[in-house]
């Protein structure tokens, strides 16, 4: 799959994707991009997983202000995949980026994943040509148009609602010309209000986490994505990861 050139918003995603500290957020935007300056993430939280059980706490001593909310999520990690991810991770840094980090390359991801999936809630695709490959975005703008107004509201998701990031598949492989790629399979937990009823298509059962008491009910539903962010490595390439596949199961078939 060929890469895009990002030299306007592809170029933020680069930086989201690579640049440590305060370089995550980006510089303001030209009047073309001023609809993803809007959405941009200002703050994360600290991500879990699951598979989980969940809880919610009320507010505790006088500083409290209104009940807090806590999604404790009990992590299950496979050690042969735990073990192969960094394996493929040290790969990269020998021979391809010596600066790689795992732990940078998801923040961005988590930032380009709130970014791009509120501007598939809003059906604002023209702002995504150079962020997303051409051909995943021609299959997004017919599967977009098709979908109702409850499941599109379902694919936004904020910054603060992530609850677990994870790598999933990671790829570093050359085409035919001999050209390098590396593709890492980022998968997101997150927290949606969507008015979404309790089975979706599919017939699998979404989660729903209700907060506070009896009298102040407000259900989530917890829904997954999957985002897979790729980057071309031969000598002279653009520096510039590209999302070439978005999943949303359940809502975006």
């Amino acid at each position: 799959m060929a890469l895009r050139a990002a030299p306007g918003r592809g170029r933020w995603l680069a930086r989201a994707l690579a640049a440590p500290g305060a370089a995550r957020v980006p510089p303001p935007p030209p009047p073309a991009a001023a609809a993803v300056a809007s959405a941009l993430p200002l703050a994360g939280r600290r991500p879990l997983r699951p598979p989980a059980r969940f809880a919610s706490t009320a507010g505790q001593g006088p500083e409290a202000e209104g009940p807090q909310r806590r999604v404790v999520v009990v992590r299950i990690t496979s050690p042969f995949a735990w073990l192969r991810t960094r394996f493929y991770y040290l790969l990269i840094r020998l021979y391809f980026d010596q600066e790689f980090s795992i732990e940078e390359f998801t923040r961005g991801a988590k930032q380009a994943f709130s970014v791009v999936s509120k501007l598939l809630s809003q059906r604002k695709l023209d702002l995504l040509d150079e962020l997303v490959s051409a051909e995943v975005l021609q299959v997004l703008k017919e599967k977009i148009s098709l979908l109702p107004d409850n499941h599109r509201d379902a694919l936004a998701a904020d910054i603060d609602a992530i609850m677990y990031t994870t790598e999933g598949d990671v790829r570093i492989y050359y085409d035919d010309d001999g050209r390098k790629f590396v593709s890492i399979l980022m998968r997101f937990w997150y927290l949606n209000g969507a008015n979404l009823p309790d089975e979706v298509p599919g017939e699998t059962k979404v989660f729903q986490i209700v907060f506070g008491d009896e009298s102040t009910k407000e259900k989530r539903h917890l829904l997954t994505a999957n985002y897979e962010f790729q980057r071309e490595f031969t000598e002279g390439a653009k520096p510039d990861w590209t999302i070439t596949r978005i999943e949303h199961p359940r809502l975006l078939e």
